[in-house]
C-alpha cells in the first residue's frame, strides 16, 4: 500500500538484508551452529531463513532452551571468522545514503545485532560516516517489533516520529515502525520474499534503494 508522503526528515534503517547483504553469512552461521547442536536434524537453507529477524537469544532459546548462550557463542565465532568474505553490498545503497546525507536528512541504524558486529559491517561497506546514531541489541530492553529501539534512535537524533520513516527487510521492521507511529518502507529484496513483506502493509515497497529518494522527494 502506498500512502501519501508527508515531509520525511528522518530515516531509520535496519542493517542486515536492508543496507548490506549478509544473508549468506547469516544463513551459513545458522546452519553451522544447528549442525553442531542438532546433528541428526538436517535444517535446510529455507528453514533457517525463517529465523532471520529476531535476536539470536529468542531464536535459539525457542529451539534449545537453556543452551541459547552456548549456541550464540558458536554462531558468532563462525560469523565473525567469515564476515568479510561473505558480506557484499546492495546496488544503489551508497549513492542513496550520500544523497540523503547531502539533503540534510537525519539517519540512524536500528538493528537487532550487537553493536560491535553492526559496526564491523558498516565499516566493511564504508557506511559508518552516514550514521551518527546506531541502536543495537546492546542498547535496548525490548526488541523490534516493539517501538522502543526506534524511539531511542529518534531521541538521540532529536527527531520527530511524525516526519520519520523506518526502512527494513523484515516484518519486525515494518511492525516496529507502525507501532512507533511512523511511515514504513519494505525492501523487495527481502530474503523472506516481496509478497511476505507486502502482507504487513508497508507504506511503500522499494524495488531498489534509490526508489527511496523518489518517494521522499516526489511522493
Amino acid at each position: 500500500m502506498e500512502a501519501k508522503n508527508n515531509k520525511i526528515e528522518t530515516v531509520l534503517f535496519d542493517l542486515d538484508g536492508t543496507l548490506i547483504n549478509t544473508m549468506d553469512l547469516i544463513t551459513l552461521s545458522f546452519l553451522h551452529t544447528l549442525e553442531i547442536y542438532f546433528p541428526d536434524r538436517h535444517y535446510t537453507r529455507e528453514e533457517v531463513q525463517t529465523f532471520i529477524g529476531p535476536p539470536l537469544s529468542e531464536t535459539f532459546g525457542r529451539l534449545n532452551p537453556g543452551k541459547e548462550e552456548e549456541m550464540i557463542t558458536e554462531y558468532r565465532k563462525f560469523n565473525h571468522a567469515n564476515h568479510d568474505r561473505l558480506v557484499t553490498p546492495y546496488e544503489g545503497v551508497t549513492e542513496t545514503l550520500e544523497q540523503l546525507h547531502a539533503e540534510g536528512r537525519k539517519m540512524a541504524i536500528v538493528t537487532s545485532k550487537r553493536r560491535d558486529t553492526a559496526i564491523k559491517g558498516l565499516e566493511l561497506m564504508d557506511l559508518t560516516r552516514f550514521f551518527p546514531v546506531i541502536v543495537s541489541l546492546d542498547e535496548v530492553t525490548k526488541h523490534k517489533p516493539d517501538p522502543e529501539p526506534l524511539d531511542i534512535a529518534l531521541e538521540q537524533l532529536d527527531a520527530e516520529r511524525s516526519s520519520a520513516m523506518m526502512v527494513g527487510d523484515s516484518e519486525h521492521d515494518i511492525l516496529s515502525g507502525q507501532n512507533a507511529g511512523m511511515l514504513t518502507a519494505g525492501v523487495a529484496w527481502s530474503i523472506k520474499g516481496r509478497e511476505h513483506l507486502a502482507a504487513y502493509r508497508p507504506n511503500i515497497m522499494l524495488e531498489k534503494m534509490p526508489d527511496l529518494l523518489d518517494y521522499i522527494n516526489n511522493g
